[in-house]
C-alpha cells in the first residue's frame, strides 16, 4: 500500500547548485540570468562531473546541450595549459561559432581560451590562435581534418572529445572524417556524444570508439499545439523591442505575456516598457512571494495589461482571457513552447501566439515545428501607418464614450471660449496635438527593416545534387530563378561537388526550400550545411539533374 505521507512529501527542486558546480559558475550563471536546468542539463552535469565514463546523450535540439557539456568541461579543465584539452566537434560553422561563444560566456573569471575553427575563416587566423595556446577547440570536421594534416592542432592530450549532433554530422557524410578524428585522439579521454537520433552508424561509432558509456535520454513527449492561433516574425535581436511595441499598439485590446529566457532579459524588456508609458511589470524568479501574488492581483484585475516573465516564474499563472503569448526569446525547447502558447485562447476564446525568430533560430523553430505538429505561420509587421492608423481609431473611440458619458461643465465653458476665438477643428487639432505629441508622427518609430534577412541572414544549404547528376552553377541557378522564383541577385555562392552541391541564398528564401524541398519534379533536396571547403564526403548518388523520369 502506498504511503500517503510519502506522496504528499514535495519533491526536492532540482537547480544549479544541486548538480555539484561550482560557486564562480553559479556566479556566471547567475549573471546570465539562468534560473534551472533542462531536463539534459540536470541528467549530464553531474554524470561528467562525478563520473569516468563515456555518455552518450539522446536529445534535442534546442534543449541546453551546450550547457549540458560546456558547463562540467569548463569546470574540469586545467587552466595555464597551453595545449588543446578538449575539442568539440559540429556539423555546421554556424553552430561552431555558435557553441565556442556560449562556452566562452560560461568560463567567468577562469584564465581559460576557446577558439573556432571552421571553413570560410582566415587559416592564418587559426594557425595563429593554435600556435598561441587554446584550451577549447570547437571546429567542424572537414577544417579540424585540415589542421590535423598541417600539424597545427594536437589531440594527445585532450581530455574531453564531444561530438555535438552526431546525426546531423552523419547525415551531412562526415562519417570517415570524424572516425578518423577520433583516432587521432588520446585513449584516456571521455567522450560525449550527443544526438537527436541513435541510427546505427552511431551506434557503430560507440561501439568502436567509446569505452564504457553510459547513456543519457531526454525523450520529448508527444505534444500538440492548442488551437490558439501561431506565427512568427523574423527580426534581429536588435529590432526585437521596436517590433514588440508595435505588435502592442496594433491591438485594439492587448492583454498578454511575453516571455523572456533569462531574468535580465525580463527586467530589461518590463523597464523599456514602463518607460514608453505601457502599463507593464515583471515576474522572475527572483521575486518574493508576497511582490509576486501582488503583480498577478494587479494583472487579473486589469490594473496591468502586459506581464512579462520567465518559463520558472511563469508557472502557476491561470488567468483565462489572455489575447497574447509573445515569445521575445524561443524557448529552449518544443515543451516549454507549448506551455507558453496554451496560457491565451483559454475558456473557449480565441488567442494569438506571437514568436520572433532571428535568422539563426529559425532550425529550432523548424524543430518546434516538427515536435508540435503545427503550422507556425510567417506574417509581416505592421508598418507604422497601420499603427498609427490603429491609435487614431482608439483616440477617437475614447473621445467619443468621454462625450456619451457627459462632459463637466466646466470644461464645457472653456470649450466655448476658446472657439469663440479659434475654429472647432484648429482647436480639436490642438488638443490632439498637445495630448498625444508623438504617437502619431511617423518620425516617432524606427524603421524595423523588413530586408534584414538579406543582410544579417544568409544560410548556406546543401543540394542533393553534384557534378555527376549533370549540375553547374548556371543550370543550379537557372532552377532556382525558374522552379523556385528566386531573383538571381540572392543566389550567391554556388560551389558543385561530386554528388552535391552548396548555395548560399536568404533566409526567407531558404525556409520555402528547407520546409517542403522541392520533390514534385524530382529535382533537388535542400538542407542547412556547413560551406563547401568544410565537405569532404558526399551522399549518395542520385538521378541526373533535372531528371523527370
Amino acid at each position: 500500500m502506498t504511503d500517503p505521507a510519502a506522496e504528499s512529501t514535495p519533491v526536492p527542486a532540482i537547480t544549479f547548485a544541486s548538480l555539484g558546480l561550482s560557486a564562480e559558475t553559479l556566479r556566471v550563471l547567475q549573471q546570465k540570468g539562468f534560473e534551472e536546468p533542462t531536463p539534459i542539463q540536470a541528467k549530464t552535469i553531474p554524470a561528467v562531473l562525478t563520473g569516468n565514463r563515456d555518455i552518450i546523450a539522446q536529445a534535442q535540439t534546442g534543449t541546453g546541450k551546450t550547457a549540458a557539456f560546456g558547463l562540467p568541461i569548463v569546470e574540469k579543465i586545467e587552466e595555464g595549459c597551453r595545449s588543446v584539452q578538449a575539442l568539440v566537434l559540429a556539423p555546421t560553422r554556424e553552430l561552431a561559432v555558435q557553441v565556442a561563444e556560449e562556452i566562452h560566456s560560461l568560463i567567468g573569471s577562469r584564465r581559460l581560451s576557446v577558439m573556432p575553427v571552421y571553413g570560410g575563416q582566415s587559416l592564418e587566423l587559426q594557425l595563429r590562435g593554435l600556435h598561441k595556446g587554446v584550451d577549447i577547440v570547437v571546429g567542424t570536421p572537414g577544417r579540424v581534418m585540415d589542421h590535423l594534416r598541417r600539424g597545427s592542432l594536437k589531440l594527445d592530450q585532450i581530455k574531453f572529445l564531444v561530438l555535438d549532433e552526431a546525426d546531423e554530422m552523419l547525415n551531412m557524410g562526415f562519417l570517415e572524417d570524424v572516425r578518423e578524428i577520433m583516432e587521432q585522439t588520446n585513449k584516456e579521454k571521455r567522450t560525449l556524444l550527443f544526438s537527436a537520433t541513435m541510427p546505427p552508424e552511431i551506434q557503430a561509432i560507440a561501439k568502436q570508439h567509446m569505452g564504457e558509456h553510459d547513456v543519457l535520454r531526454v525523450m520529448q513527449a508527444s505534444l500538440t499545439a492548442s488551437n490558439t492561433e501561431q506565427i512568427y516574425f523574423e527580426v534581429s535581436n536588435y529590432n526585437k523591442f521596436e517590433a514588440l511595441c508595435r505588435i502592442i499598439d496594433i491591438e485594439e485590446e492587448f492583454y498578454g505575456l511575453v516571455f523572456c529566457r533569462t531574468k535580465i532579459d525580463v527586467d530589461a524588456v518590463a523597464s523599456h516598457l514602463i518607460e514608453r508609458g505601457y502599463e507593464a511589470d515583471a515576474l522572475h524568479g527572483e521575486i518574493a512571494q508576497n511582490q509576486r501574488e501582488r503583480i498577478l492581483d494587479r494583472l487579473k484585475k486589469g490594473t496591468i495589461n502586459i506581464l512579462v516573465a520567465t518559463d520558472v516564474a511563469a508557472r502557476g499563472i491561470d488567468i483565462n482571457n489572455l489575447t497574447h503569448v509573445i515569445n521575445f526569446s524561443l524557448p529552449q525547447g518544443a515543451e516549454s513552447y507549448i506551455h507558453r502558447i496554451g496560457r491565451t485562447g483559454r475558456a473557449g476564446k480565441t488567442g494569438i501566439a506571437i514568436t520572433f525568430v532571428t535568422p539563426a533560430e529559425y532550425r529550432k523553430l523548424q524543430f518546434i515545428r516538427h515536435v508540435t505538429k503545427t503550422d507556425i505561420r510567417k506574417e509581416t509587421l505592421p508598418k507604422v501607418k497601420d499603427v498609427i492608423n490603429a491609435k487614431k481609431r482608439r483616440i477617437k473611440a475614447n473621445i467619443a464614450e468621454t462625450v456619451t458619458s457627459g462632459v463637466e461643465a466646466s470644461y464645457l465653458e472653456m470649450a466655448e471660449e476658446l472657439i469663440a476665438l479659434h475654429s472647432p477643428a484648429e482647436l480639436a487639432a490642438a488638443l490632439l496635438q498637445q495630448a498625444f505629441p508623438n504617437e502619431l508622427s511617423t518620425d516617432s518609430y524606427p524603421e524595423i527593416e523588413q530586408g534584414m534577412v538579406d543582410r544579417e541572414g544568409r544560410t548556406r544549404l546543401l543540394v542533393s545534387f553534384g557534378r555527376e547528376e549533370g549540375a553547374t552553377p548556371r543550370r543550379l541557378g537557372e532552377y532556382l530563378m525558374g522552379r523556385c522564383r528566386m531573383p538571381a541577385h540572392k543566389i550567391t555562392d554556388i560551389q558543385i561537388c561530386d554528388h552535391h552541391s552548396f548555395v548560399t541564398v536568404p533566409f526567407r528564401d531558404a525556409e520555402t526550400l528547407l520546409s517542403n524541398g522541392d520533390r514534385r519534379d524530382n529535382g533537388p533536396t535542400f538542407k542547412k550545411a556547413t560551406p563547401a571547403a568544410d565537405a569532404k564526403k558526399s551522399p549518395a548518388p542520385r538521378k541526373k539533374f533535372g531528371n523527370k523520369g
